[in-house]
């Protein structure tokens, strides 16, 4: 690992990463390794998650090939120096702002998404000029095994390298030194991450998760968020970090909408879930009985609450509560299980989630503008959306990232881009003009001011 650090970091030396057409033939020649590999990948993600081939190609592989093509597209126009105004008290003077890669930069990514969450910080790092460090999840072994192969074989190591392995291989990458550190995992291991960084001061982007909520008011339409709500729980079996974790409902509608919910449930995955073979799977055994045991704890069971050990499947399950002082609500649950939980006011419903750590996605379903306004400007939250769940993360002209507890920094297109660089700020003057005034002995305190203004 430090001989890999060691030779990337000569190679960025070199200067050869700082040419754009450098930059647009690695990224084309990942397109390309992506599109030979795409066959592999959706049979991967198939063994590691139980994805389909549909939902591995719309919430994995698509979403690289669009950070791949706007990359390709805008990444000259992303490196051009952009001159900025500059103060009388430097005229005669010109100024530019210089976007610089940072370096070499590492990037741990997690098991849930494990092709999108390590390409497209991927992208971002190559398109901005870094050499990287790429260590994909244990816990996905088969889709990180295809992805070390297709990156091995089709990059150098002294620009991309990958290393496979537990938390002893995270340990001993995060003792090196890198100019950036991408991290998407846990809070818990984020923690870990940031304190490592700190050793060496290298600044970090935390992509992490928390307890997502959703709030449908009683103006919303109830079947359409039952069906966009299922969608965005449902999702890879619920373990996806922007997936509604639990919904606040008005009373006036709860009864429609955990009707809709079933509903909902039923006309995704039919009568028998656990059969299904469109319902993807918990990733391992310590998860799948960690969900089982937060469902042994939990009453109120609207729909679903079973599991079945050969598979790792789990029912798409709603609970009702009429207050939040459940086991489900004590942690992020990141598997099928929905609470929901009735709310009298709008107000109320702002003040517990305000109570609680930002979450990274924030979703209503409301038709008032009043409160969706209401929502958007009192409560931190890291993204979301207005009537649909997920979907604000999918494109790549809106930033995706956490705040607070749900993590730091953002990517996605020109984000990502901006992530991976330094923007170095360069003010050139003229050898021609020397105002004498900025030299001692100094003039008058009125003089200085009247310049300074």
């Amino acid at each position: 690992m430090q001989q890999t650090v060691e030779a990337q970091r000569a190679y960025f030396a070199m200067g050869e990463t700082l040419n754009s057409d450098f930059r647009i033939y690695q990224l084309k020649r990942l397109k390309d390794a992506v599109e030979e590999y795409e066959p592999q990948l959706i049979d991967a993600l198939y063994q590691d998650l139980n994805k389909s081939a549909s939902e591995a190609y719309m919430t994995e592989i698509a979403l690289v090939y669009h950070e791949l093509d706007q990359a390709i597209k805008k990444v000259r126009d992303w490196m051009r120096p952009r001159h900025k105004h500059v103060e009388a008290m430097n005229f005669p003077a010109v100024g530019k702002i210089y976007p610089t890669p940072k370096g070499v930069v590492l990037i741990m990514s997690p098991w849930n998404y494990p092709v999108q969450l390590t390409l497209c910080p991927l992208v971002a790092a190559v398109a901005a000029g870094n050499c990287c460090v790429v260590k994909p999840s244990r816990y996905s072994a088969h889709t990180s095994a295809v992805l070390k192969k297709m990156l091995e074989e089709n990059f150098e190591a002294k620009h991309i390298s990958v290393f496979l392995g537990g938390s002893e291989t995270n340990q001993a990458l995060l003792k090196l030194q890198y100019d950036h550190i991408f991290f998407t995992g846990s809070p818990a291991v984020g923690r870990v991450v940031m304190r490592a960084a700190a050793e060496h001061l290298t600044p970090v982007t935390l992509e992490l998760g928390g307890k997502s909520p959703c709030i449908v008011d009683d103006s919303a339409d109830i079947g359409l968020a039952a069906r966009r709500i299922v969608w965005g729980k449902c999702l890879n079996a619920g373990q996806t970090c922007v997936a509604p974790d639990y919904v606040l409902v008005h009373k006036s509608v709860k009864t429609a909408f955990l009707t809709a919910l079933e509903h909902e449930i039923r006309k995704s995955f039919g009568d028998d879930p656990l059969h299904n073979e469109a319902l993807p799977v918990i990733i391992n055994e310590k998860h799948f009985d960690r969900l089982l045991t937060l469902l042994s704890r939990t009453q109120g069971i609207v729909c679903g609450g079973k599991g079945d050990p050969q598979t790792r499947r789990i029912e798409p399950t709603v609970v009702f509560s009429q207050t939040p002082d459940i086991p489900l609500m004590e942690e992020e649950i990141f598997g099928p299980v929905l609470p929901v939980i009735a709310f009298d006011a709008l107000d109320e419903a702002v003040d517990y989630i305000r109570l609680h750590d930002h979450p990274l996605a924030l979703y209503l379903f409301s038709k008032r503008k009043h409160a969706q306004n209401k929502v958007i400007s009192a409560i931190g939250f890291g993204g979301g959306c207005i009537n649909d769940t997920v979907m604000h993360m999918t494109g790549s002209s809106l930033p995706f990232g956490g705040f607070g507890q749900s993590g730091m920094g953002q990517y996605h297109g020109k984000y990502g881009f901006d992530t991976f660089t330094h923007y170095k700020p360069v003010l050139k003057k003229s050898d021609r003009v020397d105002i004498a005034l900025r030299y001692a002995p100094y003039p008058s305190l009125d003089k200085i001011k009247k310049l300074m203004k």
